[in-house]
């Protein structure tokens, strides 16, 4: 499922992109172009190659073969023009723990050459928007789970990058935090900018994005629009199951022995 082609570069363009790990194949030579200025969703089950996918379209993970251009610079050629138009909130984010939110960000705003007085305003804004003002001089290592995905994301905009990447950046999140984390992340896309984001969580996906691709065994079974992806089926969900050929699984005949406090 593809939609048009336009005139406009490609936020993301993958070809043949391949990763193994000995004899286990993580990504099969995947073909994908991501539209720019759209809320993208990477949805796939566990193990479906969505985490490598990310790391090599970021660049932090060397494919075997293949591809990626992100607004037309590719990713291993041009590396410091990718970078400087890209923001990345990994899964198993690691910070400078010791640092406070407003000593990371100022940190993070410098190393990306931002002037001083800029990189103040911004942090003062993106910690009030995210609601971390009031642990600002809190160090990281003491932040909650939600508190680091905010700061976290805070790193990532900082710069304001024209794709936005996030890996399962609603994990472990509390309903709060997450709807924090929703609301700039809609503000942010609404503005023309291209987030792309990895879950496994369909009813998340189908809440936020307008455009899909579903990834199942390292491969690329559907992408395009989410109404064209999900088609008759009456949810993503439904869509998505048949899509990776999910079985309707027997959750009674051999577990008759539990429950009911029998031992």
């Amino acid at each position: 499922m593809t939609e048009g082609a336009g005139a406009a570069v490609a936020a993301v363009r993958v070809q043949g992109l391949w990763k193994r790990y000995g004899e286990q194949i993580a990504v099969a030579g995947i073909d994908l172009e991501l539209p720019a200025g759209r809320f993208i969703g990477l949805v796939g089950p566990n193990g479906a190659g969505k985490t490598t996918t990310l790391s090599m379209v970021t660049g932090l993970l060397r494919p075997d073969q293949g591809t990626v251009e992100i607004v037309g610079h590719d990713v291993w050629r041009d590396p410091v023009a990718v970078k400087a138009r890209i923001g990345v909130l990994p899964e198993g984010l690691r910070l400078f723990e010791r640092l406070s939110g407003r000593e990371l960000l100022a940190y993070t705003g410098r190393l990306r050459g931002l002037p001083g007085a800029e990189v103040d305003k911004r942090a003062t804004q993106l910690l009030d928007v995210l609601d971390l003002a009031g642990a600002q001089h809190k160090l990281v290592v003491d932040y909650s789970t939600g508190m680091r995905k905010k700061i976290g994301l805070a790193c990532a905009l900082l710069h304001n990058p024209e794709v936005l990447f996030l890996d399962e950046p609603f994990e472990g999140v509390d309903p709060v935090s997450a709807q924090t984390i929703r609301g700039v992340l809609e503000r942010y896309t609404g503005s023309g900018a291209t987030v792309v984001f990895s879950s496994h969580v369909m009813e998340l996906v189908e809440s936020l994005c307008d455009w899909v691709a579903v990834m199942a065994a390292g491969r690329i079974r559907a992408h395009g629009p989410l109404a064209d992806v999900r088609g008759s089926a009456p949810t993503l969900q439904q869509a998505f199951l048949e899509l990776v050929g999910a079985r309707a699984q027997n959750t009674g005949a051999d577990l008759d022995w539990l429950g009911g406090g029998a031992r």
